[in-house]
């Protein structure tokens, strides 16, 4: 577990890393670089999820890379948020960059936005806590915590 104390916040106690996959950790179906690396650092902490629609066909390759076996979402937004929600919800760490992850966010503990090579869908950022340039800062993040409260605290 990574526990934050964010000053004028709820302690985060984050046991779940639930991600987005296209446009997230990979562009076209393609792991972004750096991401294996940073995810294996990160799962001696947490658990770590992946959600896809599998758009571009190439989760499996995605899957075999990481270790882990995306869940594969054929209902959208919805299932999204009930997956973070069967998690525990306030224990999640959510990431993403389209519209369909705005349920799942409003869902979770802490939630990350992804400004990545697909952009971001604007329905997302109202729900966002954290908007990052990539995938790997957002990561870095949680591998660096007291990088949450500068940017948190209120």
């Amino acid at each position: 577990m990574i526990e934050v104390v964010v000053p004028g916040r709820d302690i985060l106690a984050i046991e779940h890393i639930v991600l987005d996959v296209n446009g997230t950790i990979a562009l076209d179906g393609v792991l972004l670089p750096g991401i294996k690396e940073r995810l294996d650092q990160l799962r001696e902490q947490c658990q770590v999820h992946m959600l896809t629609a599998d758009t571009h066909g190439k989760q499996k390759e995605v899957d075999a890379a990481l270790g882990i076996t995306a869940t594969i979402i054929t209902h959208g937004a919805p299932e999204k948020a009930a997956h973070v929600l069967a998690l525990g919800g306030k224990t999640v760490a959510t990431f993403g960059n389209g519209a369909n992850d705005a349920a799942m966010f409003q869902a979770a503990g802490l939630r990350i936005a992804v400004l990545g090579g697909e952009g971001i869908a604007a329905a997302l950022l109202t729900a966002a806590d954290i908007l990052v340039r990539d995938i790997n800062d957002g990561l870095d993040l949680l591998l660096s915590p007291d990088r949450l409260v500068a940017t948190l605290r209120r």
